[in-house]
């Protein structure tokens, strides 16, 4: 499937990270929005989920505190759904009809891996959760960050310890939930080779960073110009 297949001609180009805790997702994502930005010479917007607009950083706040979890899956895929519709019509949409390219810290697979297959949530629901709120934004390109569960969590409970805060909602469950999510994100990317690249996340941020250089070499060629290509609305 083409961009043109799934939004207007002239859209920018739309790229995911995905992974579990730890893996290094935030850090890649503003390297790569600078890579973006020095060989397109657009605008890029980088962005997060849950969260990116106003009301969805609201809805993070809660989700990672927990609020939710006591009403299940369900209702944690709802609230996640709610504040990703909220950021596609306020931040990830304009970006892309302006050609601007759009980087994202988590989208729609984070949800199937945590919500579906982590917690249990039977996939149907959530396919049709992301018919309605997703539509046809789907990216372009999504940049699994793998690595061993434990070596995550050893990273995000170094983080937290570094800034003076306790696991989230999410880091603190138990090993087997992360084993898991690991899983699941594999899973996605054998399920959609077109889109998804795995990309060893065990080494430092510079090797990394040339991985993930190299996926974009080889699944978006035409990238470097290719706003001033996509101008033409």
């Amino acid at each position: 499937m083409t961009i043109q297949d799934r939004e207007p001609a002239g859209r920018g180009v739309f790229i995911t990270l995905e992974g579990g805790e730890g893996a290094g997702k935030s850090t890649q994502a503003a390297r790569l929005a600078a890579t973006l930005r020095a060989r397109t010479g657009r605008p890029v917007t980088v962005t997060r989920e849950p969260g990116g607009s106003p009301w969805a950083e609201e809805i993070r706040t809660a989700l990672l505190a927990g609020v939710a979890k006591p009403y299940g899956p369900f209702a944690e895929a709802l609230l996640f759904s709610a504040a990703r519709l909220d950021h596609l019509d306020r931040l990830i949409r304009p970006a892309l009809a302006r050609g601007e390219s759009v980087v994202c810290d988590r989208f729609i697979d984070s949800t199937h891996a945590y919500q579906g297959a982590a917690e249990g949530l039977d996939p149907a629901v959530l396919t049709a959760l992301e018919r309605v709120v997703v539509g046809r934004t789907r990216p372009d390109l999504t940049l699994i960050l793998d690595l061993p569960p434990e070596t995550g969590l050893a990273r995000a409970a170094a983080r937290g310890e570094a800034v003076g805060q306790g696991p989230d909602r999410f880091e603190g469950e138990a090993l087997g939930f992360h084993t898991r999510l690991r899983a699941a994100f594999l899973e996605i990317a054998k399920a959609e080779p077109g889109r998804c690249a795995v990309i060893d996340a065990t080494s430092g941020p510079d090797a990394v960073e040339a991985a993930i250089r190299g996926e974009l070499d080889r699944r978006l060629p035409g990238l470097a110009g290719a706003g001033e290509a996509r101008d033409g609305g």
